[in-house]
């Protein structure tokens, strides 16, 4: 984490919009099928390892010291950032209402925090300009989007020359979790790595993305070591 947190710093402080992608496993094996997601994830300035199974599959690989940077931590992690450097910061995604819930949260929790502006995620893709453009309104220097893999992660790609944030991060369902709508897994589910699993019995309608684990381990189980 610090070390991800100095290089977006310095991406901020470079000027020119960049990408971030906080992939997990169910990403990845969305991208074995999904073409323009793969080439989103290759073109990312940053891809950051969002889950214990990517962790995992970086280890097998022969990378050493791997540890997981994910997307809730680095929400919290940037908005600390913006508390000390006044950076700007914009919160898109969630059903309405939920990203100003969060942003209260945060600001409570980082004093100073710097949050521009929030808006839920209810609209259709061929809206995906107008909204870039709403949101380009703010001068966001770090731009946070919850609207799900892959949906996120299209909608960055698509609209960063229009939005022009230093850094546009998707999040997934994290915003949820800042508001106090989904509740984190205890520090002792963290430490078993069944992070996933708590979220599922909370959510089952995550069993989607659960049901693409399989995919994922076969994929590393079939590449070289």
């Amino acid at each position: 984490m610090p070390e991800t947190i100095e290089r977006l710093d310095a991406m901020i402080a470079g000027g020119e919009p960049h990408m971030v992608v906080t992939a997990d496993s169910s990403g990845f094996a969305m991208a074995e099928s999904d073409a323009e997601l793969r080439a989103i994830y290759e073109a990312a300035d940053l891809v950051t390892p969002d889950s214990q199974g990517v962790v995992w599959a970086l280890g097998r690989s022969g990378y050493k010291n791997v540890s997981r940077v994910s997307g809730v931590d680095l929400v919290n992690e940037l908005c600390r950032l913006s508390a000390n450097k006044g950076y700007r910061v914009f919160f898109l995604g969630a059903a309405p209402g939920v990203a100003e819930m969060a942003a209260e949260k945060l600001r409570l929790l980082h004093p100073g925090c710097n949050i521009v502006g929030t808006r839920n995620g209810y609209f259709p893709a061929d809206d995906d300009e107008i909204v870039a453009a709403e949101v380009a309104k703010m001068n966001p220097d770090i731009l946070f989007v919850a609207m799900g893999i892959p949906r996120q992660e299209k909608f960055i790609f698509k609209t960063m020359d229009v939005v022009k944030a230093k850094i546009a991060i998707g999040v997934g369902g994290w915003v949820d979790g800042f508001s106090g709508r989904a509740k984190r897994a205890p520090v002792v589910i963290q430490r078993l790595k069944l992070e996933w699993l708590w979220r599922l019995v909370l959510n089952p309608s995550k069993y989607a993305k659960v049901k693409l684990l399989p995919r994922f381990v076969r994929l590393v189980l079939r590449e070289k070591r």
